[in-house]
């Protein structure tokens, strides 16, 4: 409780969706610890030590949280995998509910105020982008379009018709990736945050999920699952290799279909030229051995004539 004895909501923020590591303590008043780090460190190394050290210097015990937030996806599959683990872990060791915080609504909400729309893009390699269209309305965060992963031309034109003659934030990974394609569509108008806001933070998940659980949007550790929205790319080689496999298969059952139709039309023919009107049936052909003081010889009639036989 505080000094008014008002119970102290207090909301750990997990986010590892991508590349940078980072871990926050918030609650209504104050962001109380954060420690984040972009380096090529597993986060199955990083994250653990990292909110133990938040939660030293804030003096806070896991049993002391309201709730516990995660970045939930779209991003790296092991990463999300690793963050969902440890928020799970943690949630089901001191009974604490997960909020499950949509990654790129969590990048978003770092640009509290902005005067536009807001797009934050997350890499996501194959010519795409996880990316969404957002904007504070009355001070009120507004989901514009969802999060999803989308061809860089989609997005820039969901933009177009969205933005209408707004400036547009864009924040994220992939705004450098594509950054020619997005100054050419939208020219002035494109504001490129600044590098405290490019990236993901656990301060914004741990926020974002405080607002969340206010309105009680809670999972239990047992329920929370994170979103990929796309399959993994071992996933998707194995769909091309059986979907390689099935066509091969398909082409073998065609193949020896179509032998068999063959085989059996030839006989159909056969059959039908023994039963043809005026066909008579060829004599069958004589057993021309003969055995002679044990010797088996033939009857030949060039034998007759020699007078062998």
């Amino acid at each position: 409780m505080n000094e008014t004895g008002k119970n102290i909501i207090r909301i750990l923020g997990i986010e590892s969706a991508a590349v940078t590591a980072s871990v926050a303590i918030v609650t209504e008043e104050a962001v109380l610890a954060e420690y984040t780090v972009s380096n090529k460190l597993t986060h199955s190394q990083t994250l653990l030590p990292m909110i133990d050290a938040i939660c030293r210097m804030a003096d806070v015990k896991v049993a002391d949280l309201s709730a516990i937030a995660v970045s939930g996806g779209p991003g790296s599959f092991t990463g999300l995998r690793i963050g969902s683990a440890t928020a799970k872990g943690l949630g089901l060791a001191a009974d604490k509910p997960l909020v499950h915080v949509p990654t790129v609504d969590a990048m978003a909400y770092q640009a509290y105020g902005y005067d536009g729309v807001i797009c934050p893009m997350m890499d996501a390699r194959r010519d795409q982008v996880y990316c969404g269209i957002y904007a504070f309305e009355e001070k009120e965060f507004r989901v514009l379009l969802p999060q999803a992963p989308r061809s860089v031309e989609e997005i820039l034109e969901e933009l177009a018709r969205i933005a209408g003659g707004r400036r547009v934030l864009l924040m994220g990974e992939g705004v450098p990736v594509h950054r020619e394609a997005i100054l050419a569509a939208l020219g002035e108008r494109a504001d490129l945050a600044p590098p405290h806001l490019a990236l993901e933070r656990g301060a914004a998940v741990a926020a974002l999920g405080l607002a969340m659980y206010l309105r009680g949007e809670t999972e239990t550790a047992a329920e929370h699952a994170p979103e990929y929205l796309r399959p993994s790319q071992a996933e998707r080689v194995r769909a091309e290799k059986a979907q390689t496999a099935g066509k091969a298969a398909d082409t073998a059952v065609v193949s020896r279909d179509a032998v068999v139709r063959e085989e059996n039309a030839v006989k159909q023919e056969e059959k039908e030229q023994k039963t043809a009107p005026g066909k008579t049936e060829p004599a069958p052909k004589q057993d021309l051995n003969v055995e002679i003081d044990g010797h088996v010889g033939t009857r030949d009639p060039r034998w007759r004539r020699d007078g062998i036989v």
